[in-house]
């Protein structure tokens, strides 16, 4: 069953009010139909009954030898007689036409040793009436009487007589459970279309919050939402924006303190070369400017990793094709095998410095590790691919998701006696990101390795 319950706060709380709302509906409407239908048998049942009470009242008043002659007043009426027995049958009796007969002959002080009462469908219409009547006449009698039912009703006075009476009354409306259950399904829905209503304008905003932090990965500005909503929603979507608003100013402040700290060590670091440039002997002067070069490297993927989702550079048009090609012929033009595969031109909107170093990375691994590298750039369904393979060792499969972290390396084919800092995967899944996109690492069959930077239009 779980997995038909709705997941959302909105189908959640709908199917609550629906279901909730069904049940005081039901009642409802057994309340209204119940109460609908005594006030109609009321109001067909009571006058032909205060009458033949009327009746009763009367007839007790009256010596045996009179009541013919009383009847006989009230021919007109309806259908009285007098007799020995009852004409309904004790178990043909209705229990609640009972109740109501004696109710009204106690309230009229008329004393009944018995008294049964029913209700039968089929209507006589008395002699005198049909032989008057012409055919014409007679088939509009008899289509009226399918309305109408005959009420039975009889007596037993304190003397052992019975007192049976026909009368002719209205059918119940056959309608009021229709009518009742029409009423209580518009209000049922009614009431459900307002709670549903109030549900959605509380849900909207609580998912514009919840995409907005989806959304927000540490990288860029942070999000701010659109204020809407009962008040107290609205209030957690303003204490929303003011954490967006203070996450932002930190990240400006990071990118101010990492801005002063790379300007502060590479003073140093210049002044180091310097002075290595005059140490002896040569070979002790070559190992020292290696260092310094290998730490101002490091120095710039880690500031250029910890910038990548804030990067001050906008969002142009750009050949991806031809700034693939332009970062293959640097490495060419340091005799380095590095082919590029030609296609048709590529073009989107990115930030140009920050794929170019990213490319340049996974170009750079694939030298060092395989000793060239094979780059390609294609279109796809969903975008852009920039694609850069090479026939070296290789990754674990188990690797493939821990190398593209910060400062990670393999201890095996991938090590520091290779050089690097750990951080060109890992800004090249950056860079990737700040594009919308995806770094994908993926071993090729014969050996070697795939890197693709996964740009999605």
């Amino acid at each position: 069953m779980k997995r038909f319950l709705p997941k959302s706060l909105i189908g959640q709380i709908a199917l609550v009010m629906a279901v909730a709302l069904l049940a005081a509906q039901a009642i409802n409407f057994g309340v209204l139909f119940a109460e609908r239908q005594r006030a109609s048998h009321t109001q067909i049942e009571a006058p032909p009954m205060s009458r033949f009470v009327t009746l009763l009242q009367r007839l007790a008043a009256t010596p045996p030898a009179g009541r013919a002659a009383l009847l006989a007043e009230r021919g007109r009426r309806g259908r009285f007689e007098i007799g020995a027995a009852s004409e309904i049958p004790a178990e043909a009796s209705d229990p609640r036409i009972v109740a109501r007969l004696r109710d009204q002959a106690e309230e009229n002080g008329v004393a009944l040793r018995d008294a049964r009462g029913a209700v039968r469908d089929e209507v006589e219409l008395p002699r005198r009436f049909r032989d008057r009547l012409t055919p014409e006449e007679m088939a509009h009698a008899q289509a009226r009487m399918r309305h109408l039912q005959t009420l039975v009703l009889s007596a037993q006075l304190q003397d052992g007589t019975w007192v049976n009476a026909r009368m002719i009354t209205q059918r119940p409306d056959p309608w009021i459970a229709v009518r009742a259950a029409g009423s209580t399904l518009l209000i049922y829905l009614l009431i459900l279309a307002a709670m549903i209503w109030i549900a959605v304008r509380l849900a909207r905003p609580l998912r514009d919050l919840t995409a907005a932090a989806e959304r927000f990965e540490g990288r860029g500005e942070a999000p701010q939402v659109e204020v809407r909503g009962p008040a107290d929603v609205r209030r957690a979507i303003h204490a929303f924006n003011a954490m967006s608003a203070r996450v932002s100013a930190m990240f400006d402040e990071k990118d101010r303190m990492l801005g002063a700290i790379g300007h502060d060590l590479r003073t140093p670091l210049a002044s180091l070369r310097i002075r290595a440039e005059s140490v002896e002997p040569e070979a002790e002067r070559a190992g020292m400017i290696a260092t310094i070069e290998e730490m101002t490297a490091m120095l710039d993927d880690t500031l250029a990793l910890a910038r990548s989702g804030r990067a001050a550079e906008n969002l142009r048009p750009v050949d991806i094709s031809a700034l693939a090609d332009a970062v293959v012929e640097e490495f060419r033009a340091l005799g380095h095998d590095v082919t590029f595969e030609e296609s048709p031109r590529q073009t989107g909107a990115v930030q140009p410095n920050l794929l170019r170093r990213a490319v340049r990375n996974l170009i750079d691994n694939a030298v060092k590790y395989a000793g060239s590298a094979e780059v390609a750039v294609r279109a796809t369904p969903r975008g852009i691919v920039v694609e850069i393979a090479d026939r070296g060792p290789g990754i674990p499969d188990a690797e493939l998701g821990n190398v593209q972290e910060p400062f990670v390396r393999l201890e095996t084919s991938r090590n520091r006696d290779t050089g690097g800092s750990g951080l060109g995967l890992a800004l090249a899944r950056a860079a990737a990101q700040a594009h919308g996109g995806r770094l994908e690492l993926e071993n090729r069959p014969g050996g070697g390795l795939v890197a693709r930077i996964l740009l999605e239009s």
